[in-house]
């Protein structure tokens, strides 16, 4: 995901609980992309207000300011696989993705998006896991949940607050990070553990 103003480094791990998320938000909206630099294809994709009425092509839609929500809380950076650990889990807490709109966001993401946001096969099967470690938690729909009345609560108050079992994502990260031991991304998961 190849932006110059993008600082791919940033990352806020589950471990941290004592920030609000109006902190975190700010620190990550201080560098990170905005919805005009996104391409077309992902945002008819990926974003609610391209939705015809009445009909989701993919089920937990989120705007860029709820997807940079989503990724503080579940304790993810902004490289390619914690986009595709944040899409799925979203994705998954709905408990409305079929089998055809898991293969079919996976043709899209992997062949349709351009080249620096598209999801290798190692992307893909976290963007799996993470579909299904959403479908199994207690959790709000992510895509559901309004974050305005979070922003004061401490990471920890918000998680608890939407139901987001940081233990059962904890396991997993357990799991990625020893499946991928050359991933930035999934080497940094346990920071603070």
């Amino acid at each position: 995901m190849e932006n110059s103003g993008l600082n791919f480094d940033w990352f806020i791990p589950l471990s941290e609980k004592d920030k609000t998320l109006k902190e975190v938000y700010a620190e990550l909206a201080s560098f990170g992309d905005n919805q005009g630099s996104i391409p077309l294809i992902v945002q008819l994709v990926e974003n609610p207000k391209f939705d015809i009425p009445g009909f989701d092509i993919f089920n937990g839609a989120t705007s860029l300011q709820t997807h940079d929500y989503i990724h503080i809380l579940l304790g993810r950076g902004i490289l390619p696989k914690d986009e595709a650990f944040v899409i799925g889990f979203t994705m998954g807490s709905t408990n409305r993705v079929s089998s055809l709109e898991e293969k079919l966001y996976g043709l899209i993401s992997k062949y349709l998006y351009p080249k620096e946001f598209q999801f290798s096969d190692s992307d893909f099967d976290v963007f799996k896991d993470a579909l299904r470690l959403g479908f199994i938690s207690d959790c709000q729909p992510l895509n559901t949940v309004d974050y305005e009345a979070l922003m004061p609560l401490s990471l920890e108050e918000a998680r608890k607050a939407i139901g987001i079992e940081s233990s059962l994502i904890r396991a997993y990260y357990e799991i990625e990070q020893r499946r991928y031991p050359d991933e930035r991304e999934s080497q940094r998961l346990l920071q603070g553990f």
